[in-house]
Parts: C-alpha cells; structure tokens; sequence
C-alpha cells in the first residue's frame, strides 16, 4: 500500500542517483516479458544509466529502453535453445550469477524470483533485492501439480527440488536488505528465509488503462500466460459447466490441455494477442476472471483500472489488490465449483466502475519509484556508516 510517509520520487531519485552513479540491475533472465519484467523498466526508468545482467537474453521482444544500453548475459545464453529452453537451466543459474564481477557498480539491484539475488558483491557495494518470490516451485508443495514431466525427471525431482532450497537459502544471506511485491511474499521471505522485507508493490501503468471506455457485453476473461499454477482450467470449467461466454488470452505450455478441455464448449482460446486487442478485450469483458494463486498479479490491477471487475480466488497478492465485494470478488474454494458460485455471487453485484478504477490508482508508477527510493534509502541507513553488516566475514559476499 502507498504510504504517506514516502518523499517525493524525483527529489528522492535525483539523490540516489548523485550517491550510486554505477548501478547493476541483475535480473533472472530476459526471455518473455511479463510482470516481472515491468519492475526492471521501472528500474530502468529510475536509473538510466544502469547497466543489466541475465542469465539468458533474448533481444527480441524487447523495446529500445533495453536494447540500447548494456546488456550482460552468461554463458547460459549462448547454448543452443537457451532462449526458448531457459528454465531447463536452472541448475546452472546460481554459477552463473555468482560468476559476474560486479566490482565497478556503487549499487546492486537484484530483480529475482530464482537466482539473480545470488550475485555476489564486494562490501562496499549496497545490495537490495526486490524479491518477486522465493523458489516456488523449490519451496511449495504442490506447485508443480498439473506440470508434464517425463517421468525421469519426476523421479529425480525431489532430490533436485531440495538442493535447490539448499541454494535458494544460501543465496538469501546475501542481499543487504529485501523488499517483497507484496505482504504475501514478505510472509514467504520471513518463512523460507528468516529475512524481514519490506513491501513495495509493482507499477502499473494505470493511467494507460484508466483512458480506456467500457463497451461491456457478456463474456469473461482470462488473460495473461497458459501455465499450470494459474488454473485457467477452473475458469474452462466453470464457464463449461454453466454456459457462460469466457475468452482466454495469452499461451503457454498448457494451452494444449485447454483446448482439450473446451472441445464442445462456447469458449474461445485466443493465445496471444495484441497489446490493441487486449485493450479491446478489457473494454468489452464483463469481468476478469483470476483463478491462480499469484505472488501480487498485475493483470488484476490493470483491469480494474480499465473498470473491469475481477473474481479472484481469495489467496496472495489478489487479496491485497481486489476489495471483496466493491471492486469484484473473492472465493475461497480454488476448483470449479468455488469459482462458478464466485461468479454467481458477482452477478447479483452492482458495483460502481468508478470505484473500481480508483481501487487501481493507487498501484502507479510513480508511487513505486517513491516507495522504491525511500526503501533504497532505509536499507543504506540500516547498513550504517561501517560498510556491510557481514564486513567482518571477508571483502566479497557469499
């Protein structure tokens, strides 16, 4: 949640910037944008002159903002099918990050949901970690339920699952400070890591979709990548199962079990789309349809701030960005049935598209690079005038 207590973005980033004129942006891999990926732009933004490191790079799909500027991948990037084949690699991440001098820079931001957060840095060097999650599918039971694996790999998953908690940990200890996209993230850090963090939520580009006119019609909508955890197949079911319209948009390693499922059904599989036809997806969906349990999830605030109400299941980081029964709806069973009564219960709603708007005016982006600043600045203050808190144990982090 924004805070009063947060100083002016551009006073606060014209300091920083003055005190770090050398700073790394270090970020998992660059292959797909996706939410993640707004919070390196806002960075970006934040510190122009930053340099970037990724494990895998993929310049294609990528604006100027990031091409134009230097980019250091690892030697991961240049396997043959790292770029599409990346998470394959992720044995290997953690020597690949940990391999990158970053010895000249006067700031380390690490954008991690696996391993960026694990370079290491020299003690003069403040390191804060906008920790997007720690390991998911490392730490959660059951995160990779509805995953196609050879059944090689199922075996040898338990084992590998925990040397990479073992990792993920190690890791941890390195970061002067963290800082979670959400109150349900800070909770995991605390568990996982025994690490306080404070929350910053991502940026939105509200004021994109604030612009945007409501046609409403019939239908709901799915949006955003076809994978496993965010349970597109409840919304399948559950509109199926009662007739109603839904689209989904986006693809993923799952659509082809979607379309399996809709086989017979009103219901239209998309894959991807146009930012210009997503916009006209939002204006026209009668609601957004969340079924997965996200760490923040900024489709939903990028919705609301198009009007759109959003029926969530009521677990992370939806419940701190949906308002139950103002701005949409949260369930709390996550299968078909729970989501199908969600939509009922919705219908019977009348809720205000100006309230539901104004619920999303609060996630900008102008509001993260103030929050953002103020927490690089805690986190220098924390450290104190003697250097890192580990400068006892040696000159370079582990």
């Amino acid at each position: 949640m924004p805070s009063a207590r947060e100083p002016n973005a551009s006073t606060a980033l014209e300091r920083l910037r003055v005190r770090y004129p050398r700073v790394a942006i270090v970020h998992d891999w660059l292959t797909i944008p996706g939410g993640s990926e707004q919070v390196v732009m806002e960075l970006l933004e934040m510190f122009p002159a930053a340099e970037l490191f990724t494990s895998v790079y993929d310049p294609a799909p990528w604006p100027a903002q990031i091409t134009s500027r230097p980019v250091h991948s690892s030697p991961l990037s240049r396997l043959p099918g790292a770029k599409r084949h990346y998470p394959k690699l992720l044995p290997l991440m953690n020597a690949a990050f940990r391999a990158f001098d970053l010895s000249g820079f006067d700031l380390v931001l690490s954008s991690s949901h696996a391993c960026a957060k694990n370079v290491r840095t020299p003690d003069r060097v403040l390191h804060v970690c906008y920790c997007h999650t720690p390991m998911r599918y490392a730490w959660e039971a059951g995160f990779m339920e509805g995953e196609q694996l050879p059944r090689a790999l199922r075996l040898a998953l338990p084992p590998l699952l925990a040397w990479l908690r073992r990792q993920d940990l190690a890791g941890a200890a390195g970061p002067d400070a963290f800082v979670a996209n959400s109150a349900h993230v800070a909770e995991r850090i605390r568990r996982y890591y025994g690490r306080a963090a404070e929350v910053v939520n991502p940026p939105v580009d509200v004021e994109r979709f604030l612009a945007l006119e409501r046609e409403p019609r019939d239908y709901y909508l799915v949006f955003g990548r076809v994978v496993p955890y965010k349970r597109a197949d409840l919304a399948v079911a559950a509109c199926a199962g009662s007739g109603r319209p839904l689209k989904v948009a986006g693809d993923g390693r799952a659509l082809d079990a979607l379309r399996q499922q809709a086989q017979g059904s009103s219901i239209e599989l998309l894959g991807s789309v146009s930012v210009q036809a997503r916009e006209r997806l939002l204006s026209g969906a009668r609601a957004l349809l969340f079924p997965g349990e996200e760490d923040f999830g900024i489709v939903p605030v990028e919705a609301q701030a198009a009007g759109v109400p959003v029926i969530a299941y009521g677990v992370g980081g939806a419940t701190e960005s949906v308002l139950d029964g103002r701005t949409g709806v949260l369930f709390e069973g996550q299968d078909a049935a729970g989501l199908a009564a969600a939509i009922e219960r919705f219908e019977r709603l009348e809720l205000d598209e100006r309230q539901v708007r104004a619920n999303a005016e609060r996630f900008g982006r102008e509001r993260f690079r103030a929050e953002m600043a103020a927490a690089i600045d805690r986190a220098l203050a924390a450290r104190g005038d003697s250097g890192d808190r580990r400068a006892a144990a040696g000159t370079t982090r582990a």
